[in-house]
């Protein structure tokens, strides 16, 4: 039997559904954290809008220098990726175990919606 499974980005700040082409995700630190959101391109332009000030006063930065942050080797990568996986995936509706192999739809959707 196949399967079609559809993702629907919804914008995080007002809960509204963002159609295809508009809106997308924003990647932003504060605080030494970094943060992502979904955003319709309204909001997004409000974002933007707000962070003016402060970005044009301010000077980019390196995240980490690469010297102080340990490597990551692919398999601990991976790890931490499934980590986030399993959250969206129980976010989201789907039926995950916290061990074990995730279903390859799970990922597909997971992919489809980052």
């Amino acid at each position: 039997m196949a399967q079609k499974v559809t993702v629907e980005l919804v914008d995080d700040l007002d809960g509204t559904p963002i159609p295809d082409g508009e809106g997308s995700t924003v990647t932003f630190a504060f605080q030494r954290k970094t943060y992502e959101i979904d955003l319709s391109s309204e909001n997004i332009e409000k974002l933007e809008a707000a962070l003016a000030p402060f970005v044009s006063v301010a000077r980019v930065a390196d995240a980490s220098p690469k010297e102080s942050r340990p490597a990551r080797t692919p398999r601990t990568a991976r790890r931490q990726d499934l980590v986030a996986v399993r959250a969206w995936a129980h976010v989201n509706g789907h039926d995950v175990s916290e061990r074990g192999r995730l279903p390859a739809s799970v990922l597909a959707a997971y992919d489809a919606g980052h």
